[in-house]
């Protein structure tokens, strides 16, 4: 079943996988998030964002096209520059929807974060492989590698306070950055599909913060 288009800044259809592309520019990453469909077909875009590198206080939109003509929702650091900031993911007219922030302590072996939605419900997520974590960790420490773009791919795994898995990022080998990101059901209830967007840019944004 294919998925729908969807006029400009229409809920998405339901969906259990986005897909997100990395475009790289010289100061801004460009991220375009996609549904797929149940045969891994990519559908409608269904948001896109923008991050300022080196921006001493986080805040990012993501728009319904890439002529960023209707806000959709977006992130914002409740501190600046802080390792450990917690970003709140807000609508467009600043009501929650969540928030994330990355474990700043937990990340020096393993990265890990932690969201939580408006209604009180919190995940846990860490990279799959603790293995390839060491390894990456490593590879930043050797003078001769430390400016070579890490070989590794790591992927995410978020799990609900009953240890259920309720968003995975799985990161694609590509020339360009892609992830595929699934959203299962669990229990009854789906992650906002704007969540899952927001925490996986943050994935890739702020990963080395």
């Amino acid at each position: 079943m294919s998925v729908p288009s969807r006029p400009p800044g229409a809920t998405p259809p339901a969906t259990t996988a986005l897909r997100m592309r990395q475009r790289l520019t010289m100061m801004i990453n460009r991220y375009e998030l996609y549904a797929v469909d149940a045969s891994g077909a990519e559908g409608a875009l269904v948001a896109f964002a923008e991050q300022k590198r080196m921006a001493l206080k986080e805040q990012v939109t993501f728009y319904a096209d890439t002529a960023k003509t209707t806000p959709l929702f977006g992130f914002k650091a409740r501190q600046v520059m802080d390792l450990g900031a917690t970003y709140d993911v807000t609508d467009p007219h600043g009501i929650p929807i969540g928030w994330f922030k990355k474990e700043f302590g937990a990340s020096l072996a393993r990265s890990t974060w932690t969201l939580g939605t408006a209604d009180g419900f919190t995940a846990r997520g860490q990279e799959r492989n603790a293995k390839i974590a060491v390894l990456r960790r490593v590879w930043d420490f050797i003078p001769l590698l430390s400016e070579v773009p890490v070989p590794f791919l790591f992927h995410f795994d978020f799990q609900g306070p009953d240890g259920q898995i309720v968003l995975s990022s799985t990161k694609r080998m590509a020339l360009r950055d892609v992830y595929e990101l699934t959203v299962p059901t669990v229990s009854g209830r789906q992650l906002d599909w704007r969540m899952v967007c927001a925490v996986a840019v943050a994935l890739d944004a702020l990963q080395s913060r």
